[in-house]
């Protein structure tokens, strides 16, 4: 058992196989992004408008997107950028589209 715990790069506690909150959150990746190609530009517009609703309702300071639309065929690419203030607000985030 001890052998499994020493491969681990995160840090845990022999005790009980836990693992320090702040090696799985540091902060390092405070970015979402989302893609997907839609009819029109009406849908990526509309598409837009709902993600951000959606990261306000997650952010504690203003959340910075950024966001592309491109034709692709007969459609358009929506590529849109949020970048939060913490790592926890991105996870919150992405989970929320799940």
């Amino acid at each position: 058992m001890t052998d499994a715990i020493n491969k681990c790069s995160a840090n845990e506690t022999a005790a009980c196989c836990c693992v320090d909150v702040g090696s799985v959150i540091d902060n390092s990746d405070c970015t979402a992004n989302w893609s997907g190609v839609l009819v029109d530009r009406h849908a990526a517009d509309a598409m837009l408008a709902h993600l951000t609703e959606r990261a306000r309702q997650v952010e504690s300071e203003p959340c910075d997107i950024r966001s592309e639309i491109t034709p692709e065929g007969d459609a358009v690419r929506l590529n849109i950028d949020f970048t939060f203030a913490c790592q926890a607000e991105t996870m919150i985030f992405q989970l929320g589209l799940r």
